[in-house]
C-alpha cells in the first residue's frame, strides 16, 4: 500500500458530491474519479489489500496527494469528471477510443443560410447538428433536404445591400430549378426562412410536425384551386413520408430519449448510444473503451453516458439503460424497460454493440493472434470454473474391438491448439476383456506417473471422453499419484454434450455455440480419431498375424518377423522366393508360396 498518510488527507475531504484527483510523487495527475460522497469513496481505496484488485493496488501505491472539487449534485460530478478526463487523460483512467472526426450538418449563419456537411466546427454562430457516426445516414438526410427544398449552394454574400444593388445574376442552379434565385430577389427572405425552419425540425427528429404543415398547405392549395402549388407540395409530402417510414423504428410517442448499452471483456468495453426523437433514431454511435483498473460495467457506462450527452448536446431527461446505474438526479430519469417499445430500443442498441464488439475483436485478433488465444483461454477459465488459464489441456479416449486390442489415446492442446508432437497412445497391459473403466484408469495412471518421474509440467485441465464411470476411474488414478487437487478433470458424455465434474451429481451444460464447448468437442473428436487410427492398425496387424500363424509351419515369431519386414500380407504375397528366403528357410518358403497360390486359385 502507499506510504502516503491518507488518514490525514481524509480529514479535509467532506461528505459531499464531487470529483477527486490523485497525484504521484512527481505531482503528476494519475487518476480522476467522481463520487456521491467524496470521503467515503476516497477512503475505499485505502482498505486492506485483499479487498482491491492488483491494478488498483498499483495506483494506490503511487498516490502522494489528493485534490478534490465539490459540486452541487452527483450529475454535476459526473459531467465534471468526464471533461477533466478528456482534458488531462490521466494514466490510470480508462481510454475512450474514438479517434474519428465525425461529420456535422451545418446551417450557416448568414443571409439565406446554406445547409451542408462539414468536419470542422467554427464558432461563428452557425447551427451544427450531429455528429453523424454514419456518413451514409447524413447523406441520406442531405439528399432528402436537397430533393425537398430549393436552397442556394453558392457562397455569395447575399446581404440586402448587395442584392438591391444588383451585384449578382442567377446561375445554372436557378435555371434547372435547384434554386429560387434569392440573389436577385426572386425568393423572399421569409419564404427561405420557412424552409430553414422545416429543415431544422427534420434534423431534430420533428419530421412529423413538418409533414403535418405540408399536408395543410396541400389541402389549402387544393381548396383555392392552386393546383400547381398543391402538386409541388404533394411531391414534397411523398418524399418526407418515404423518409419517415424508413427512419421511424418505434412509436412516435417516444420522444427525446437516450438509449445506451454495453458489452465488455477483460480488456475492452464497447458502448452504443442511440438518440431518439419522435420515434426516430436521429443519432447513433458506438465507442470503444480500453480498461485500466478493472472498472465495472456500471462505472464504464456512466462515463460513456456523460461523453455521449456532451458530444451530441443531449437535453433528454430520460435514458434507457440495460441495468441499474448508481446515479441520482431529480432531472434525469434512468429507465430499465421490461417490455414494450422501450425494450425494443434497448435490444436494438444491444444488437449494435455486440456486432461492433465482435467486429473490433476480430480485427485485433487478426493483427495479434495472441489476443484471441488469451480471450479464448479466459473464456474457458470462466465457463469451466477453473482457477488458472488452461494453457495445457489433455484429453483421453479408449478403443477396443469386441474386447480385443484395447488401446488408449491422449491428445494435447497447448494454447487452445493441437500439439501433435505431444500426442501419445497406450497399449493396455493390465486389463483383460472389455473393461473401459479399468482401461481408462491404467492410461491416466501411466501418463501422469511418467510425467511426475520426468518432472514435466502437469496440464491445467484433463478431459475424459466418457461419463461418470470413466471420470471416476481417472480420478482414482490421480488420487493414487497425489495430484487430484493439482489439476482439474472433467468428463464429457457424447449424447447430450454433458460435462461432469468429480463429486457433482448433476452435469453442466454449456451453450452449444460457445467457444469453450467447441474446443472441448475438438479435443474429444481429435482423441477419438487418433485412438481409432492406432486401434485399427493394431487390430489389422493382429488379424493378419493370426492368419499367418494358421499356416502350417509358420509360427508366431515367424509371422511377426514377416509383418515387421513386409508391413502387410499383400506385400508378403507379392514377394519373390528369393526375398522370402532372406527371412525363412526353404521349407517355409515353399509352404508360404503354396498357401497363397491355393488361396488365389480358390
Amino acid at each position: 500500500m502507499s506510504s502516503f498518510d491518507y488518514k490525514k488527507a481524509l480529514k479535509d475531504i467532506p461528505h459531499k458530491p464531487g470529483v477527486y484527483q490523485y497525484f504521484d510523487i512527481e505531482d503528476k495527475l494519475i487518476y480522476i474519479g467522481k463520487a456521491k460522497d467524496l470521503r467515503n469513496r476516497v477512503s475505499s481505496y485505502f482498505v486492506k489489500d485483499k479487498q482491491i484488485n492488483g491494478k488498483t493496488r498499483v495506483l494506490v501505491s503511487k498516490i502522494r496527494r489528493i485534490q478534490f472539487t465539490i459540486v452541487d449534485t452527483e450529475i454535476d460530478a459526473w459531467l465534471l469528471e468526464n471533461s477533466l478526463i478528456k482534458k488531462h487523460q490521466p494514466r490510470y483512467n480508462i481510454m475512450l477510443k474514438d479517434d474519428k472526426t465525425y461529420p456535422w450538418i451545418v446551417i450557416k449563419k448568414e443571409p439565406f443560410p446554406r445547409v451542408f456537411s462539414t468536419r470542422r466546427m467554427v464558432k461563428d454562430g452557425s447551427t451544427y447538428l450531429g455528429p453523424y457516426a454514419s456518413v451514409g445516414m447524413m447523406h441520406t438526410i442531405l439528399d432528402l433536404i436537397k430533393e425537398t427544398y430549393t436552397l442556394r449552394t453558392c457562397n455569395l454574400p447575399l446581404t440586402p445591400e448587395n442584392i438591391n444593388a444588383g451585384k449578382f445574376k442567377v446561375c445554372l442552379e436557378y435555371q434547372i430549378g435547384n434554386c429560387k434565385g434569392p440573389c436577385q430577389n426572386y425568393q423572399t427572405k421569409e419564404d427561405y426562412e420557412t424552409n430553414i425552419a422545416e429543415i431544422k425540425d427534420i434534423l431534430n427528429g420533428k419530421i412529423g410536425n413538418v409533414i403535418k404543415d405540408v399536408k395543410q398547405v396541400v389541402k389549402t392549395a387544393a381548396e383555392d384551386l392552386n393546383f400547381e402549388l398543391a402538386h409541388n407540395y404533394q411531391k414534397k409530402l411523398s418524399v418526407l413520408e418515404k423518409y419517415q417510414s424508413k427512419s421511424t423504428v418505434v412509436s412516435s410517442a417516444i420522444t427525446n430519449i437516450d438509449v445506451v448499452s454495453i458489452a465488455s471483456d477483460e480488456r475492452y468495453a464497447f458502448v452504443n448510444y442511440l438518440k431518439v426523437m419522435n420515434g426516430a433514431i436521429i443519432q447513433t454511435q458506438t465507442i470503444e473503451i480500453k480498461k485500466r483498473l478493472d472498472e465495472s460495467d456500471e462505472e464504464l457506462l456512466s462515463i460513456a453516458i456523460a461523453e455521449f450527452r456532451t458530444k451530441f448536446k443531449s437535453t433528454s431527461r430520460e435514458i434507457i439503460v440495460p441495468f441499474e446505474i448508481p446515479l441520482e438526479d431529480m432531472n434525469l430519469k434512468l429507465t430499465l424497460p421490461k417490455l414494450g417499445e422501450k425494450k425494443k430500443l434497448l435490444e436494438l442498441s444491444q444488437k449494435n454493440v455486440l456486432f461492433f464488439k465482435k467486429e473490433k475483436l476480430n480485427q485485433y485478433e487478426k493483427l495479434n493472434p495472441e489476443l484471441k488465444t488469451e480471450r479464448v483461454l479466459t473464456q474457458m477459465k470462466n465457463d469451466l470454473r477453473l482457477t488458472q488459464l488452461p494453457h495445457h489441456i489433455e484429453c483421453f479416449d479408449n478403443s477396443n474391438f469386441q474386447g480385443k486390442y484395447p488401446v488408449s489415446a491422449i491428445v494435447v492442446f497447448k494454447d487452445a491448439k493441437p500439439s501433435k508432437k505431444d500426442y501419445r497412445h497406450f497399449n493396455v497391459k493390465t486389463v483383460e476383456g472389455p473393461n473401459d473403466f479399468a482401461t481408462m484408469e491404467e492410461a491416466v495412471y501411466r501418463r501422469y506417473k511418467r510425467m511426475l518421474e520426468e518432472n514435466q509440467s502437469l496440464p491445467q485441465l484433463i478431459i475424459i471422453d466418457g461419463g461418470k464411470g470413466q471420470l471416476s476411474s481417472a480420478v482414482s488414478s490421480l488420487k493414487k499419484l497425489g495430484i487430484d487437487k493439482k489439476v482439474t478433470v472433467i468428463g464429457i458424455a457424447k449424447r447430450l454434450e454433458e460435462l461432469y465434474y468429480p463429486n457433482d451429481s448433476l452435469p453442466m451444460y454449456l451453450d452449444k455455440k460457445s467457444e469453450t464447448l467447441k474446443i472441448i468437442q475438438q479435443l474429444r473428436d481429435e482423441a477419438h480419431r487418433f485412438g481409432i487410427t492406432f486401434h485399427r492398425k493394431k487390430r489389422d496387424k493382429g488379424t493378419l498375424k493370426t492368419e499367418l500363424e494358421e499356416i502350417e509351419g509358420i509360427g508366431k515369431s515367424t509371422a511377426e518377423k514377416l509383418l515387421t519386414h513386409f508391413k502387410s500380407v499383400k506385400r508378403i504375397k507379392e514377394a519373390s522366393a528369393e526375398e522370402l528366403s532372406k527371412l525363412l528357410n526353404k521349407k517355409q518358403v515353399v509352404t508360404l508360396v503354396n498357401y497363397f497360390n491355393d488361396t488365389e486359385a480358390n
